[in-house]
């Protein structure tokens, strides 16, 4: 199927690793420029050059340091974007999960960070777009969250709370936007092999007695599909949903979790 990205200009969050970087190679692949950022610029610039050896003859990568728990490093990103493209056609935002913890041990400063971190970055990153988007009558957002948006964890507790926010947010402005040719969806990924599901694994194997190993095995086998996803099984999702074929399609929340969730909703 050919997505009509060709030359289109995607701005990816968080795009040094793990699901933001193999989105940042879908859209590339499809011959879209991309824009990725990252706080850290050692792993920025390696993933620039994972990106630039995926993409389509054509297609551009731009990297940008940036820290997203800071309003003005996102303004710098978008401001690198325009400068650089003159356009942004497509916005992912995404940025790495708050900590695992009980909820007596979590103090103000590991609750504000996790809002900054989720929900305030993603905030700020619409905000910065939407009047570009506006300009051209068309944008695709996607909002990369968690399955605890809709299915709370008990020690997910800070993304529990905040991640629903976010889709809150994205129905509000899909309401708002889509007229005016904006489509605002989320994802909400479930059990995807990441290093923040590694790390989210350590905890919990440490707390059971058990190794990493045995408790990926073991939480892969009450997934329906039998297994954790990859993050390529995200992208193409999220790749589809910032194309011209997903025209129909606003206001959403795609599970992408291998059946995890047992609601109908």
């Amino acid at each position: 199927m050919e997505l009509g990205l060709r030359n289109r200009v995607a701005v990816v969050c968080a795009a040094s690793q793990g699901l933001g970087l193999a989105v940042a190679v879908g859209f590339a692949r499809e011959g879209a420029h991309v824009v990725i950022c990252s706080r850290d610029s050692r792993k920025l610039a390696e993933a620039g050059k994972q990106v630039r050896a995926a993409a389509a003859e054509g297609a551009r990568v731009v990297a940008v340091t940036a820290d997203l728990t800071k309003a003005a490093h996102i303004k710098k990103l978008f401001r690198s974007a325009l400068r650089e493209f003159g356009r942004i056609d497509v916005l992912v935002t995404n940025a790495g999960g708050p900590p695992v913890g009980a909820f007596p041990d979590l103090d103000d400063r590991t609750w504000q960070r996790g809002i900054d971190l989720n929900l305030m970055s993603t905030i700020r990153c619409i905000r910065e777009v939407l009047p570009v988007m506006q300009k051209r009558r068309w944008g695709r957002i996607i909002n990369i969250t968690s399955f605890a948006a809709k299915q709370p964890v008990d020690d997910l507790v800070i993304s529990s709370t905040v991640r629903p926010g976010i889709l809150g947010l994205s129905k509000v402005l899909a309401n708002r936007y889509t007229r005016e040719g904006i489509l605002i969806n989320s994802v909400a990924p479930g059990f995807i092999l990441t290093a923040r599901q590694q790390e989210i694994g350590s905890v919990r194997a440490k707390a059971a007695g058990t190794t990493v190993e045995k408790y990926i095995e073991k939480m892969g086998e009450g997934i329906p599909a039998g297994r954790f996803g990859t993050p390529e099984e995200l992208a193409n999702v999220i790749v589809f949903l910032g194309s011209e074929r997903a025209s129909y399609i606003s206001g959403t929340t795609v599970n992408v979790d291998g059946g995890l969730m047992k609601g109908i909703i």
